[in-house]
Order: structure tokens, then C-alpha cells, then sequence
């Protein structure tokens, strides 16, 4: 049976993480929403390929031939998720819709009936090198379908010619995640605040420069 730190093998040799068509899209998005279901209830530490073939209905020798394990299968449910469309606000107001940006992510780990499954995903994410790889490419992406809103803002005049998209982006958000998953402090609405208006400031200081030595 293959061990977790075999996955990165078993997902270079078999191409997990494309965009499969047909019956293989069918398969992989049953695996990966027996894979997250039964990391919201079981955890990282009990998450294991029977499982998540019983709950998908799939064979054993399909999931490691083409995951290669749980870890890989935690990558791949990252990778699917990056492929998804995130709607970003566009209220005609950076400072409106970079609030609403650090809000949902206030929003999507606080609220009971959202937050069990992106911060078990999460979590898992981050015990794994597999994993944290897939990890940061979705954030990578993330952070790119959010910079539209900066770039937007430029084009207005409501920030300065040269700012970095991506690097407001990311202050507006990470001070969140720093809470959520490395202090573990209490999040509130504030927080959400003062992150958004924080990155706001900064940019508009020339902190973001983009053009800067």
C-alpha cells in the first residue's frame, strides 16, 4: 500500500491535478468530495483511502494508482478548488470592495455551516509537502483573480499607477489567515477591517510599488 509520502510520485506518473474529461471528471470529482467530507468530519489523522473509496463507490487500485494516497488526494481537492471560478466584488469602490474580499474570508472561516471544510482542507494541507505545494498554488491563484479588482481601481484613479495587484491582495488577507491558522487568535469583523484598510493605505502610501528598486 502505498505511504502518504509516496504521493508526489504517484501524481507525477499519472497526471493527477489535470482536467480530465467524461468519466474520468466523474471519478475525480467523486473522490475528491468523498475526500473532503470525510476530512470535515474525520480529520487529517484518520483520513484514510478505504474510507474515501467507500464513500465514492470507486476501486482501491483506481485511487493510488492515480493519487497515489491521501496526501495526493488533499493536493488534488486544492488543484480542483483553484480551477473554480472565485466572484470577486466589483462595487465601483476599491476601498468597498476590498473590505467585502477580507470579509468573505472572515465570513468563510467563522460561520459554522461554512468553515468545517476549508479549514480541515487547510489544515491537512499544511502537514503535508505535497500538500503546502498545492496549497500555495491556490492561493497563487486566488490572489490573481483578486488583483482584477486592484487593476480596476487603477484604471478609476482610486490607486496609484504602478501598484502591486497581487501584493495588496495579500496583505488585505493574510493577517487572517496568520490568525486562523498560525496563532489561532479569535477572528472578528474588526479584523477583517483593519486588515482591508491597512492594505489600502499602504498601497496608496507606495508600499506596493511595483515599479520600485
Amino acid at each position: 500500500m502505498p505511504e502518504k509520502s509516496e504521493a508526489t510520485t504517484a501524481m507525477k506518473a499519472t497526471g493527477a491535478g489535470t482536467r480530465p474529461g467524461g468519466r474520468s471528471a466523474r471519478v475525480r470529482a467523486a473522490v475528491v468530495a468523498a475526500t473532503l467530507a470525510e476530512l470535515a468530519e474525520k480529520g487529517y489523522d484518520q483520513l484514510t483511502v478505504e474510507a474515501i473509496c467507500h464513500r465514492a463507490d470507486v476501486n482501491k487500485s483506481t485511487v493510488y494508482r492515480r493519487w497515489g494516497g491521501v496526501d495526493g488526494l488533499i493536493a488534488d481537492a486544492l488543484a480542483l478548488s483553484a480551477d473554480q471560478p472565485w466572484p470577486i466584488p466589483d462595487t465601483g469602490n476599491v476601498d468597498e470592495d476590498i473590505q467585502l474580499m477580507a470579509h468573505e474570508v472572515y465570513t468563510t472561516f467563522t460561520d459554522p455551516g461554512l468553515r468545517t471544510t476549508p479549514t480541515a482542507l487547510i489544515g491537512a494541507a499544511l502537514r503535508s509537502d505535497l500538500g503546502a505545494e498545492a496549497l500555495s498554488a491556490f492561493f497563487t491563484a486566488r490572489h490573481q483573480q483578486a488583483a482584477e479588482v486592484v487593476m480596476r481601481a487603477v484604471e478609476r484613479g482610486q490607486l496609484p499607477v504602478g501598484v502591486d495587484p497581487v501584493e495588496l491582495v495579500r496583505a488585505a488577507t493574510a493577517p487572517l489567515y496568520h490568525q486562523l491558522f498560525i496563532t489561532g487568535e479569535p477572528l472578528d469583523e474588526r479584523a477583517a477591517h483593519r486588515a482591508a484598510a491597512a492594505a489600502l493605505l499602504a498601497a496608496r502610501a507606495g508600499l506596493f510599488d511595483a515599479t520600485a528598486p
